[in-house]
């Protein structure tokens, strides 16, 4: 029984650390963008916190984007914000 333990406890932290750091992605349409307080809003409501150092490639209200994100201290954190056709 000892010998599940040890082996048990390295795999869920091993699975639970990759977890934690992988991205999502979501897409759609730009409900309200403000570069000042470094937020997006998609039209189902979600803000993203834009990363430090955004630079606008052009985004404006009723624009399709795609987001790259990951939670961060309880906030959708955006890592990459790519404009769609």
């Amino acid at each position: 029984m000892r010998n599940l333990i040890v082996p048990t406890a390295v795999a869920a932290v091993v699975l639970t650390s990759s977890m934690a750091m992988a991205a999502d992605h979501v897409s759609g349409k730009i409900k309200s963008f403000d570069l000042k307080a470094d937020t997006i809003t998609l039209d189902n409501g979600t803000v993203y916190t834009l990363p430090n150092g955004f630079k606008n490639p052009g985004l404006k209200d009723g624009k399709k984007v795609q987001i790259t994100w990951s939670m961060m201290k309880g906030k959708h954190a955006a890592s990459a914000v790519k404009m769609l056709n």
